[in-house]
C-alpha cells in the first residue's frame, strides 16, 4: 500500500506509540491530523515532520473523552485535506491498584478515554472513511483479550474496545472498509507513568523493566505495515500470542500463570 498523500488521523499522538506512528507515516509521504490534549508538543511535532520528510501535517488540541472535541478533530481533518483515508484511535491511559481499593471514578475515566475515545471518533469519521474505503484502527492490548490483575479498568476498556471494532468489522464487511485491532505487548513508554493509582492520580513511576520491552518505533512500523496488508488483528509479540492462546484453551492455568507474573512486578499488588 502506498501511503503517499492519504491522510492519517492519530489520536495520543504527542507520546509514546502514537508519536511514534507519526513519524512512521510521515516517512512514507502520508499526511497527518495529529490529535492530543498537549497542544504545544502537538505544534512541535508537526512542524519537525513537516520540514523532515516534505509531508503536511495539523494539531488539534483534543480530549477523546468529550464527544464534541472528537467531532471538532474530524471536521479540522476535512477543512484541512477535504478527506479522511485511515484513522489510527492510539489515546489511552492505563492503571494500577487493586479493584477492592480503588475509587470507582478510575475506571469511568479509563472507559472514557479508552472505549469511548475510539466510539466518537470513529462515529465522526466513518462517513468520510467509507468514501475512500479507507481504515479504522484500534490500538488495543493484551489486556483486551485476558483480564490482567490491578487493571481492572484497562482491561475492560480494552475487552470493550475489542468488542466494538469487531462488530464494526463485521458491520463493514461488504464495504471495502479496513478494521484491524493491533495489540502491542508492554511497550517502553510513559503509559506505565500516566497510569492511574487507586486515587486517580498518576503513578508518576514504572513498576516494570522498561529496557527489556518492544520500543514505540518498532509498534508503530508493525501497526503501519499492518494497515499497508490491511490485516484484520495483530498480536505483535510471542509473549501475547501465547498468552491469547491459553487463555482460550486452558483458562484456569492462565490464570494462575498471569498471577504469578504479575507477583514479579515492582512493589506487587498481589503476592
Amino acid at each position: 500500500m502506498d501511503f503517499k498523500n492519504k491522510v492519517v488521523i492519530i489520536t495520543g499522538a504527542s507520546s509514546g506509540i502514537g508519536k511514534a506512528c507519526a513519524e512512521e507515516f510521515a516517512k512514507r509521504g502520508a499526511n497527518l491530523v495529529l490529535a492530543a490534549r498537549q497542544y504545544v508538543t502537538l505544534c512541535e511535532i508537526t512542524a519537525e515532520l513537516e520540514n523532515k520528510y516534505g509531508i503536511r501535517a495539523v494539531a488539534v488540541q483534543v480530549d477523546v473523552s468529550k464527544e464534541h472535541d472528537c467531532e471538532v478533530l474530524v471536521k479540522q481533518a476535512l477543512i484541512t485535506f477535504d478527506k479522511i483515508d485511515i484513522l489510527v484511535n492510539n489515546a489511552g491511559l492505563s492503571m494500577r491498584a487493586l479493584f477492592n481499593d480503588l475509587d470507582l471514578s478510575v475506571l469511568k475515566n479509563l472507559m472514557d478515554v479508552n472505549f469511548w475515545g475510539t466510539v466518537y471518533c470513529t462515529k465522526y469519521a466513518l462517513p468520510e472513511i467509507l468514501k475512500t474505503k479507507g481504515s479504522v484502527i484500534g490500538v488495543s492490548s493484551i489486556a483486551g483479550y485476558r483480564g490482567l490483575p490491578g487493571r481492572t479498568g484497562y482491561s475492560a476498556s480494552k475487552f470493550a474496545m475489542n468488542g466494538f471494532m469487531e462488530a464494526l468489522r463485521t458491520e463493514l464487511l461488504k464495504t471495502g472498509v479496513h478494521v484491524m485491532v493491533a495489540c502491542p505487548g508492554f511497550t517502553a513508554s510513559n503509559i506505565r507513568v500516566t497510569a492511574l493509582a487507586k486515587d486517580g492520580a498518576a503513578h508518576g513511576e514504572t513498576s516494570m523493566e522498561e529496557g527489556k520491552m518492544m520500543t514505540a518505533d518498532e509498534v508503530a512500523q508493525r501497526i503501519v505495515n499492518g494497515i499497508a496488508a490491511r490485516k484484520r488483528t495483530l498480536v505483535m509479540t510471542g509473549q501475547g500470542k501465547l498468552t491469547v492462546w491459553i487463555n482460550k484453551l486452558l483458562p484456569a492455568l492462565a490464570d494462575k500463570l498471569v498471577f504469578n507474573h504479575f507477583t514479579k512486578e515492582k512493589n506487587a499488588l498481589i503476592k
